[in-house]
């Protein structure tokens, strides 16, 4: 499955909330929403500013665009993640009926830098829940590795 200039374009919106929370002091991760070429939600990770393990980029994106069009059913989204989703956030993707996620870096990426991710692929989860989300991988992911690089250049590098 191939990246699109669209996609990559939505990715780099992803890219520049995770960067603003990196300025922000939080995780190096971003995600933004998509439906109909409109966008819904472009969130950063906020574990540490809302003390809340849950509030990973995806969930918030998630929360931020149901919100928006009143519904928990985003049918017809793309979710344009700048990491591989974690089990949690693949699974809000499925139960809110995601289309699409499009990611840059790979689970392995940030396990290499200190992050205690579970080494569970999304191209897995999805086949072992018989998922209808379509995955596509590396969109932009050389640029999203270099979150990670700004993320450890800055001075607080709590990673979870």
């Amino acid at each position: 499955m191939t990246v699109t200039a669209a996609d990559e374009r939505f990715m780099r919106l992803a890219i520049d909330a995770a960067t603003q929370g990196i300025e922000k002091g939080q995780s190096p991760f971003g995600a933004c929403i998509v439906k109909d070429g409109n966008v819904l939600s472009c969130c950063h990770n906020v574990v540490w500013a809302t003390t809340d393990i849950t509030a990973h980029a995806e969930v918030q994106a998630i929360r931020t665009a149901c919100a928006k069009l009143g519904t928990i059913d985003l049918s017809g989204c793309t979710i344009y993640s700048t990491c591989e989703p974690c089990p949690m956030c693949f699974s809000a993707c499925h139960w809110a009926r995601i289309a699409r996620i499009v990611y840059g870096a790979r689970i392995a990426d940030a396990q290499a830098i200190g992050f205690n991710e579970l080494t569970v692929p999304n191209e897995q989860m999805k086949q072992l829940g018989r998922s209808p989300v379509e995955v596509r991988s590396g969109c932009l992911r050389d640029e999203n590795i270099r979150l990670f690089e700004l993320w450890l250049r800055q001075g607080d590098r709590r990673a979870y």
